[in-house]
């Protein structure tokens, strides 16, 4: 697949939610809550926990036999429902590893559910599908072992049929070990995604049974080819007959409009036999998915024997075509799209790695607010809701398998399981994904230390062609010259660059690659402490980062240096920033974390000069938990480096952006230089109504405008900026008063009991005229009353060893997170106070529908 155009073209599913079982629909009435079977039920709630094994204190608790059996009585295990992280309530230990998030996610947990399915569903088959489970999860029924899936990412469903008493309570038995796991950053603990119930008729369609493709698309009509698995699990042949009906998908997830049917396929099935059954149908005037306009459609297949339908299984699907070249670039739907992406790992903050909804949109909101048109899952498959989201807001994924291959990077990562399930995991990944129109390129990993092994390379680049030729597959190279010598990357469609572009020039003349798409799959790792700038050439001290946007450790460089290099080279087909979120863990460069010498593997000076830096790390044993990679800190408060990435990727969004703050009594009278993110090509500061001059910027160099002389006084900084000549966009920057008042708004005026949502409510610290105090970090106390609770709070110090549950939390430079939940079937207005000794008290209300 190394032509010269590389043509991939999709018809995607999308997983669309998570909360109740899908019932038989009418084509306009029901919003469609779960991919897959019809008979899906929400299993995450009424589950039992006990953890054994290390403790969070560090001590260690033997874990007793016979946890799985039935007759155990659990009564005095935890209460709780999933999705559940064991470790983000912590506590934070200094001597714990800061690569992890200094949290004790390691130990061995119990989870039990008693359920029972009714007397009427004897005869179907019962399923348990878990979205993901960290880690080596084993699963018992009644005491009967059902199974095992060790890796914590994948998805995996159970079959309990069995081992199931119909009519009588039944025991799932769940037992995780992180013990026995290893992992480079917060890789949570627990059953940390959603969990769900699934029964269908002996003869169904199978788990992720569907596969649509769109070989022909034009303005005039799409070719839907669509293969289905079919399942016969009875005991006898069967004759069935199947068929796919196709609509529109509208915002609520809700079928519309009918637009396609296929053809009845009738099939004989034996017994235990799987069968895949191939159909069309065609789309007139198909309305394609793009980023800018989304468009869904689902295909219902419906299975019948003797006129009866014995199953349904839905869809959801996207129509769009996808074009990798050399030369052009990407082109979505013959357009040239540029990769405007972020990295990400899974944490969701001070949530941890248990999975909600309104936290993910919440920072997809952020992401497409700066201009984020694209998503790297680094460094493992994501939740299901994450592909969902991308394929409604109109982003794209880079879709990634592993951190490690048969070499690890750590003693029990990956590398431990490899020979047995590399397969097995890669099917899974590429099963679940391959229909969402969002996935566009597969990754096989991530700077493993095999990049040079060009047989390992292929064999694994053959699996996903194997499940899925329609896209693309890649690997991120940190060692991209010793891939492309080695011939490794010759078996790869799409060459993924993390950082070293030193030659791109020879590779892009290279007769093996000159035709082989090249992406900055990783790119920058500018670190930095929102609120926070330090002068005179420091950028690191406190254990905390200048916000200047100029620090980065030895392999990254600052986001204007990377995008001199997308300039330099406008064949590449763009950037992941490393990272748009901070996360837990690796709090690069506080960080002793032996991994980071990988980075540079191929060059002995910087590797042995990154070797004394850790070994004095190690010595000081920073309090640093949580990264400072982050476009947005953890607390969801974007950093400046958010306006210089707005500013590149929306150049028609009107906009700019001062920095630093201008609160510098202590400066008086001296240098504090000014920096100004913005759209326009050129703009005028102006101090206390005096220009400080006009600077234009140089198109390919410049990427930011710096006034380096500044003479601090109190007072305003206002910014005007211009674009062709004209007034584009301001910006004000003001010397505040003392701290007078604390201010409290919420993402939500209402929300609802009956859903998993989340309120992200933002403290500020403001003076008597509402503006905010910059370095202002008085201690909070946080309190509610009406029908909700607190779940968490936090503040985006990098350095904070409060607990994310407590209700009191300093703010840092100004700020604070609250996250509140309302409370199960309980309704009217929740009140949210914030207090601070000698301040205004702040108050904000939700109302709970």
């Amino acid at each position: 697949m190394n032509c010269k155009k590389i043509y991939f073209r999709l018809a995607s599913l999308v997983v669309i939610l998570t909360t109740i079982g899908v019932r038989e629909i009418s084509a306009q009435n029901k919003s469609i809550t779960r991919m897959g079977s019809m008979n899906t039920l929400s299993f995450d709630q009424g589950w039992s926990f006990a953890r054994y094994g290390l403790q969070p204190d560090g001590t260690r608790k033997e874990e007793p036999s016979g946890l799985e059996v039935s007759s155990f009585h659990d009564s005095g295990w935890q209460k709780l429902n999933l999705p559940h992280d064991w470790a983000i309530s912590g506590p934070f230990r200094i001597e714990l590893e800061g690569s992890t998030g200094k949290l004790p996610w390691k130990g061995i947990g119990w989870y039990r559910k008693h359920f029972t399915v009714h007397q009427a569903d004897a005869g179907k088959r019962v399923f348990v599908d878990f979205d993901g489970a960290m880690a080596n999860a084993k699963i018992w029924l009644n005491g009967k072992y059902v199974g095992t899936w060790p890796y914590g990412y994948s998805s995996f469903r159970m079959d309990l049929t069995p081992f199931l008493e119909f009519g009588k309570e039944n025991v799932l038995a769940v037992r995780l070990d992180t013990e026995d796991w290893d992992s480079r950053w917060y890789p949570g603990a627990g059953i940390y995604r959603h969990v769900w119930l699934v029964k269908t008729d002996p003869v169904h369609v199978g788990h992720w049974g569907t596969y649509i493709t769109t070989p022909q698309v034009s303005d005039q009509k799409a070719v839907v080819n669509i293969v289905t698995t079919v399942n016969n699990q009875s005991l006898k042949d069967e004759k069935a007959i199947v068929r796919t009906t196709l609509y529109e998908l509208d915002k609520l997830d809700k079928p519309s409009l009918q637009v396609g049917v296929t053809k009845d396929i009738s099939i004989d099935i034996n017994a235990g036999e799987n069968k895949g059954v191939s159909s069309k149908a065609i789309l007139l005037k198909p309305k394609l998915w793009s980023i800018e306009t989304p468009h869904r459609y689902v295909a219902k297949t419906t299975i019948h024997i003797n006129g009866k339908v014995v199953d349904s299984y839905f869809t959801p699907f996207g129509v769009r075509t996808i074009e990798f070249t050399a030369k052009n670039g990407f082109l979505l739907n013959g357009k040239r799209v540029q990769i405007q992406g972020t990295c990400n790992h899974h944490d969701l903050g001070a949530l941890g790695a248990a999975f909600n909804l309104s936290a993910l949109t919440r920072q997809l909101k952020l992401l497409k607010d700066m201009g984020c048109n694209s998503l790297r899952t680094s460094h493992n498959p994501p939740a299901p809701e994450l592909l969902e989201m991308a394929d409604k807001m109109g982003f794209l994924v880079w879709d990634e398998a592993f951190d490690a291959w048969e070499k690890g990077k750590r003693k029990n990562d990956y590398n431990k399981i490899f020979d047995e399930w590399h397969d097995k995991d890669l099917t899974a990944l590429v099963h679940r994904d391959r229909n969402h129109p969002s996935v566009f390129i597969w990754s096989i990993g991530n700077e493993v230390m095999e990049q040079q092994n060009a047989e390992l390379t292929k064999h694994l680049v053959d699996i996903v062609h194997r499940k899925d030729p329609t896209r693309p597959v890649s690997n991120g190279y940190n060692d991209p010259d010793g891939g492309r010598s080695s011939g490794a990357v010759v078996a790869l469609d799409l060459m993924g660059v993390n950082y070293f572009f030193g030659q791109q020039a020879r590779w892009d003349a290279d007769p093996r690659y000159a035709n082989k798409p090249t992406l900055g799959s990783e790119t920058s790792s500018c670190v930095s402490t929102r609120g926070t700038y330090y002068f005179g050439g420091t950028e690191y001290k406190n254990w905390q980062i200048t916000s200047y946007d100029t620090a980065s450790p030895g392999w990254g460089c600052a986001p204007d240096e990377q995008f001199r290099t997308n300039a330099k080279y406008p064949n590449l087909l763009g950037e992941y920033v490393w990272t748009g979120f901070d996360y837990l863990g690796e709090p690069t460069p506080y960080n002793s974390d032996e991994t980071n010498l990988l980075n540079f593997r191929t060059d002995a000076s910087k590797k042995e000069d990154l070797e004394k830096q850790l070994a004095a790390i190690r010595k000081n044993n920073p309090p640093s938990r949580s990264s400072y990679f982050g476009i947005i800190d953890l607390a969801g408060f974007p950093k400046d480096r958010f306006y210089s990435y707005q500013a590149q990727w929306r150049p028609n969004l009107p906009m700019a952006h001062i920095l630093p703050h201008w609160n510098w009594p202590e400066r008086l009278d001296s240098i504090t230089p000014v920096h100004v993110y913005t759209s326009g090509d050129e703009a005028e500061l102006f101090l206390n109504g005096k220009s400080l001059g006009r600077k234009a910027k140089t198109p390919g160099k410049d990427f930011r405008l710096v006034w380096d002389k500044v003479i601090y006084q109190p007072g305003v900084l206002k910014v005007l900026s211009y674009k062709k000549g004209k007034l584009w966009a301001t910006d004000v920057v003001k010397t505040t008063g003392a701290m007078a008042k604390l201010a409290l708004s919420s993402d939500r005026t209402s929300t609802k009991a009956d859903k998993d949502d989340l309120c992200f409510i933002t403290l500020k610290v403001t003076d008597k005229a509402g503006l905010m105090v910059p370095g202002s970090n008085p201690d909070i106390h946080f309190s509610i009353e009406g029908p909700g609770e607190i779940v968490a709070t936090d503040n985006g110090d990098a350095t904070s060893f409060v607990s994310f549950q407590s209700h009191e939390r300093p703010a840092f430079n100004g700020m604070a997170l609250l996250i509140v939940k309302p409370k199960k079937g309980a309704k009217g207005m929740i009140t949210i106070k914030a207090q601070s000794d000698g301040l205004a008290t702040g108050f904000t209300k939700i109302q709970v529908q």
